[in-house]
């Protein structure tokens, strides 16, 4: 039987998922006790209501996010989101600063190349957002070369962000690769074993980022 692993982290009310922008605001818009004056006896409903910025929790980066004019979140294909064969890279050991060394000798093409570097573990605390890990220059031009459908991380971004200088969010959305950043769970994944991967946001146009349910299928 195949095992399902959830990669998304839960969106809480008032939570921090990047400093300076704002958190998200979960409230009723209608209550139990407020829709049963609209139905028959024993009959009730809520209807809840979320304000947020759309860089909220585990999220994929269209390349609407750095490129205007390129697709949105709506424009993503499917096929470079859902059901893609994957390969988790450790990445738990070095630096903040990932090596190109890390990629494998592999094909890499359509696949997910996620980066589990263990950040994901400081998640909702002041350590989450001080020296995280982030894809060096070199490493992203591998990746391009690769030709990966998806690339993923688990911790606060795929670039650094001590600078303006943005390459990785560059260079892979400029090559058409969606990327997803704040995954978690991924050291569940058996590297040794074939996974296929998914993070599937809401359809919604004009948009260059969404939050995703992301997940692994693994036999």
């Amino acid at each position: 039987m195949a095992t399902l692993i959830d990669l998304s982290h839960t969106i809480h009310d008032g939570m921090v998922t990047y400093p300076g922008l704002p958190p998200p605001r979960i409230a009723d818009h209608l209550t139990y006790e407020e829709s049963r004056s609209h139905y028959a006896d024993g009959v009730e409903f809520h209807i809840g209501r979320i304000e947020m910025v759309a860089n909220t929790g585990t999220y994929v980066d269209a390349p609407a996010h750095r490129w205007r004019g390129a697709a949105d979140v709506a424009g993503l294909e499917l096929a470079s989101l859902a059901d893609l064969p994957g390969v988790v890279i450790d990445a738990t050991a070095g630096g903040p600063s990932l090596s190109a060394s890390l990629l494998p000798d592999r094909d890499l093409a359509g696949r997910a190349v996620l980066f589990s570097t263990d950040w994901d573990m400081k998640w909702r605390t002041e350590a989450y957002f001080d020296g995280h890990p982030y894809l060096s220059a070199a490493l992203v031009d591998r990746l391009v070369d690769a030709g990966p459908a998806l690339v993923g991380i688990d911790s606060l971004n795929i670039d650094r962000t001590d600078d303006g200088d943005r390459p990785a969010h560059s260079r892979l959305l400029g090559a058409g690769i969606p990327i997803v950043e704040h995954l978690c769970g991924l050291r569940e994944i058996d590297p040794a074993r074939p996974f296929r991967f998914s993070a599937v946001p809401v359809k919604v146009a004009g948009l260059g980022t969404f939050p995703v349910r992301a997940w692994a299928v693994q036999p």
